[in-house]
Formats: structure tokens, C-alpha cells, sequence
């Protein structure tokens, strides 16, 4: 009786339609935040006329903006398994540091705009610091990026509450005047906020997918061990990553500063949670190793709509909306479980 060959016993069979499906899902999957976005803003027209209008729309973008830029710097950070609950007290305090700095500063150079120009250059910069001290305590320290953040949570808004001595820090009138453009004024018909987020992102896009950097942010997330052993400098890449997201919130706090024109306790509460719902709803899995700034954009817009449709259709009260982002953030992480 003839032997079959032992290489051809070991082929196995392949189910085309199988992997066809898997294919199609997957990229049904990579598409997700966009047909829900498209969805909501289909039912947020129905639910009110308001809703598609122009000045509503970049109303809805422009708030999206802060959110947004900070999203763009947490997505490298959960990219590369790490996480920050901190983004919202490191806003608060570069806000009220911020405004005591140029009410400080301007009758010592003579120039309001020389102080506005110097604050804003110290938002980024305070940022940045605060994003290397982040990295150094996770890298060198040892200490897991969950405990830190926490920890400098309550730091960051307990020494804004010292600052303020429980109230509110006022920026000078007419450096109040000066400083409102960066907020108020367009540019061809397009809010500045939006502007600068459009430019962040792109910016983070292209540091994602283009440069060295960005590939070792993702080999890290997927897995750290064999990455160092690939020769990447792990803890300089962690650092980068985390004094980038640093700049991210100093970048939208300058933004955000001029709305107001003050900074109290309550600035900046449950940023935090929203930048991180923008990420994980945008696709970036939580356990890190994949993402995309494509997605984490399309995610913190989505939020904002349905925050947006919430407060024009009044389907529930407007104070349950981190509650709804709550359980989209637990939704999306149930739907993500074994993806890596």
C-alpha cells in the first residue's frame, strides 16, 4: 500500500471563507468610531434642527479641542502600556501658574503682550517638566504609572487650591483683553482652538507612524521584555512619551486659559477620564502595543456629540454626562477583552 509523503500529511487545510471573514470584521472593527459617529450625528440631527448648524458645529469642535490635544499625547502613552489619571490636576495647576505668572510679569517687562508671550512659552514648559518628573519616577523609581499619577493627582490640584486659597486666580484685565484672541478669534471661519488641535494631531500622526520613535512607543505597548532585548532604550522612550503628553496638556492649557480668563479647584475635573475615553473609544487597546491618533481624534469628537446632543434633546440631565462616558469607557475596554 503507498505511503503518503510525510510533508504532504502535514499541509492543512485552509478555510478561505473563514479568513474572509475575519478580514471583513476586522476592518468593520477599525471602522467602529466612525459609523458611530456618523450615526450620532445622523439621530442628533433628527432629535433637534440646532444640531447640524454651523455655529453648533464648531461649537462642538472647539470644546472638543482641549480634550482632544491632551487625547492625542494619552494615546502614545496607553500605546506604550502606560496611563495617566493626573492630565486634569497638571491642567489646573498650569492654568493658576500660568495667570500668576503674567500678572506677576507684566509690570516687570513693560509689556502685556511680552507677559502673555512668556506665560504661554512657561504652559508648555511646566508641562514638559511635569511629564519628565512622570517618567523618572515610573522608569528609575520603579513605581507603576497607575500609583504615580494618582499620587500627583491630588498633588497637582491640592497646591492649585493652596494658591488660590480655596477660590478662584484672576487674570488681569487688560492682559485678559490681549491673551482672549488665542480662544475667541478665527481663522477663516474656523475657531483657532481648532486649528491647533487639527495641527496636534497631524503632528501626532505623523510621530506615530513615520518615525523610529513612534514604532518603538508600539513595540514597548506589545511587549516590553523583547524590545529591550531589540536593543530599544525602554526608559528614554517611556520619558519622551510621557513629557510629550506633558506638552500636550500645557498646549491645551494656553488654549483653554483665555475662555475664562481664571483658573479654581474645579478646573480641569474629569479630563482625565474624558482624554482617556477619547483614546480607548477611538480603537488604542488599553492593554497597549496598537492605536491610531486617526481613531483617538475620531473618539474624542464622538464624545462631545453625544455630550452636545445630550444638552440640546435633554433625553437625561446634563449633570449624568461623565456617567455616559463612564460606561462607554467600560463598554469599549469589555469589547477590547483578549485584544492586544
Amino acid at each position: 500500500m503507498p505511503q503518503v509523503p510525510a510533508e504532504n500529511a502535514a499541509v492543512p487545510r485552509s478555510h478561505p471563507r473563514a479568513a474572509d471573514v475575519a478580514g471583513w470584521w476586522g476592518r468593520l472593527h477599525g471602522f467602529g468610531p466612525v459609523i458611530g459617529l456618523v450615526l450620532l450625528c445622523i439621530a442628533g440631527t433628527l432629535l433637534n434642527s440646532n444640531f447640524a448648524t454651523y455655529d453648533n458645529v464648531m461649537n462642538v469642535l472647539t470644546r472638543t479641542a482641549f480634550i482632544g490635544i491632551i487625547a492625542v499625547g494619552m494615546c502614545f502613552v496607553i500605546i506604550s502600556g502606560g496611563i495617566d489619571l493626573s492630565v486634569g490636576s497638571m491642567a489646573a495647576l498650569i492654568a493658576g501658574s500660568v495667570i500668576l505668572f503674567m500678572n506677576a510679569m507684566a509690570p516687570l517687562l513693560g509689556s502685556p503682550i511680552a507677559a502673555v508671550a512668556a506665560g504661554m512659552l512657561l504652559a508648555v514648559v511646566l508641562g514638559a517638566v511635569f511629564g519628565l518628573v512622570h517618567g523618572l519616577l515610573i522608569t528609575k523609581g520603579r513605581i507603576e504609572p497607575f500609583i504615580v499619577t494618582l499620587g500627583t493627582l491630588g498633588i497637582f490640584r491640592a497646591y492649585l487650591t493652596y494658591f488660590s486659597n480655596g477660590g478662584a486666580i484672576t487674570l488681569e484685565n487688560d492682559l485678559s483683553d490681549i491673551y482672549s484672541p488665542v480662544y475667541y478669534a478665527n481663522l477663516l471661519g474656523v475657531p483657532i482652538p481648532v486649528w491647533v488641535f487639527l495641527l496636534v494631531a497631524l503632528l501626532g500622526g505623523v510621530i506615530l507612524n513615520r518615525t523610529a520613535y513612534g514604532r518603538y512607543v508600539q513595540a514597548i505597548g506589545s511587549n516590553e521584555q523583547v524590545a529591550q532585548y531589540a536593543a530599544v532604550d525602554v526608559h528614554r522612550i517611556k520619558i519622551i512619551t510621557y513629557m510629550l503628553l506633558g506638552v500636550c496638556v500645557g498646549i491645551a492649557t494656553l488654549l483653554y486659559v483665555p475662555r475664562l480668563g481664571s483658573a479654581s479647584p474645579t478646573t480641569g475635573l474629569l479630563w482625565e477620564l474624558e482624554a482617556i475615553a477619547a483614546v480607548i473609544v477611538g480603537g488604542t487597546v488599553l492593554k497597549g502595543g496598537a492605536g491610531s491618533i486617526t481613531g483617538t481624534v475620531v473618539g474624542a469628537i464622538l464624545l462631545s456629540v453625544i455630550s452636545n446632543i445630550l444638552n440640546l434633546s435633554s433625553i437625561i440631565s446634563v449633570y449624568l454626562n461623565a456617567a455616559v462616558q463612564g460606561f462607554v469607557i467600560i463598554a469599549v475596554a469589555f469589547m477590547q477583552r483578549g485584544r492586544r
